[in-house]
């Protein structure tokens, strides 16, 4: 890919590169078919936030491709051209425990199209299978290396696609070292560094060059670091209906509040809304059925109520 400008694509204020593909979901009622991959969810959450996005993926030629379209135009985010290169939609099928917890068997080719590509965007955000799986992720590297604005990465760990710890680690600080604010679960962080505290893996992500570092821990809440502050924000109590695209939706409320919080120095404040409004998005999503994450409508009516709330923590 280049990076010369092409007047074909639109200028959006974010440019998500990541996997779209289809969860399959076991039901009692019988399998039913979602768009989703990590990339995809975070495009469509922020197309709901009301964030022009952008969204560079791979798709087949099929109808699940179509479908995968129309669901990301139905949020407002534009799909840049040449998605449609692959033999096949890629597919995960997602196994749900009693708990609403959700493993994946996929079936995934991942590849980016050959495109002028202007980086013209305020923020870059990538990361799962994308920043892993070859080829593209060769050429996902190449855009991380020549974007100028702010990066956000969220490695969204797949242990059955990723066998080799040490090439993935690698690979992982890599990006990590390029991005601005990364984010990872608890699972991820356990799993990248297995002997580690979340709080050494917070001071270490910081350490390989991004400004802020955050780990997600469901109902524990989250954790953010920046070089000046660390914060906890806790989870809100909710009826968990399944786990599917939570930390996506996560992500894209954390991209907006960056979109909308001035720049400068992440202080504890500013880590502390980042943070809030990430944690109620998520909470929205584990709520309901599949990766189904809030529009700004639904999220500023959370963020009020949290508000109002704290305000009069007797009512």
């Amino acid at each position: 890919m280049h990076s010369r400008p092409d007047p074909s694509c639109p200028e959006t204020d974010v440019l998500v590169v990541g996997e779209a593909l289809i969860d399959i979901i076991d039901t009692a009622a019988g399998a039913v078919e979602f768009p989703g991959g990590s990339g995809l969810n975070v495009a469509f959450g922020l197309g709901r936030l009301g964030v022009s996005t952008s969204f560079l993926t791979a798709l087949g030629k099929d109808e699940r491709g179509t479908r995968i379209q129309e669901h990301l135009a139905s949020a407002g985010v534009t799909m840049l051209p040449g998605a449609g290169h692959l033999p096949r939609t890629s597919t995960a099928t997602a196994l749900l425990d009693s708990s609403g917890s959700a493993e994946y068997d996929f079936d995934i080719r991942w590849e980016l199209p050959q495109l002028s590509l202007p980086i013209r965007q305020k923020v870059l955000h990538t990361g799962s299978l994308a920043t892993f799986l070859e080829p593209g992720a060769k050429q996902v590297r190449a855009l991380l290396e020549s974007f100028s604005g702010l990066i956000t990465y969220d490695p969204n760990i797949r242990p059955t696609l990723l066998p080799d710890h040490a090439a993935t680690l690698r690979t992982f600080e890599e990006s990590a070292a390029l991005s601005t604010v990364v984010k990872l679960s608890s699972e991820d962080a356990q799993w990248l560094y297995p002997q580690w505290s979340p709080t050494a893996v917070g001071h270490h992500l910081l350490g390989l060059g991004p400004e802020a570092a955050i780990i997600t821990d469901g109902g524990s809440g989250s954790y953010l670091w920046s070089k000046t502050a660390h914060v906890h924000v806790p989870a809100r109590s909710v009826t968990v209906k399944d786990t599917v695209g939570a930390g996506d939706s996560y992500m894209s409320a954390l991209i907006a509040g960056l979109m909308e919080d001035p720049p400068g120095e992440f202080d504890a404040a500013k880590l502390t809304r980042l943070g809030t409004a990430a944690s109620l998005a998520a909470a929205i999503t584990v709520g309901r059925h599949g990766a189904n994450p809030p529009s700004r409508a639904e999220l500023t009516e959370s963020l009020e109520l949290a508000h109002a709330s704290r305000k009069n923590p007797n009512d």
